[in-house]
């Protein structure tokens, strides 16, 4: 099932890292658009695994 979680401060998923507008208009985008937003991912998804981390209290 792809279901998407999304994370409430940054609007990003919190499985695939995009947004919720490049969720709804993935099939419109160019590949090239669409390779420019995979290429920011991995960042994207390691800025919300330490956010998380530094949201848990001690």
């Amino acid at each position: 099932m792809k279901l998407c979680t999304i994370e409430p401060l940054s609007g990003l998923c919190l499985g695939c890292g995009r947004s919720l507008r490049e969720i709804g208009s993935w099939m419109s985008y160019s590949p090239d658009t669409r390779a420019a937003i995979m290429a920011t991912l991995p960042q994207r998804i390691a800025r919300l695994r330490v956010d998380a981390r530094d949201c848990v209290p001690d």
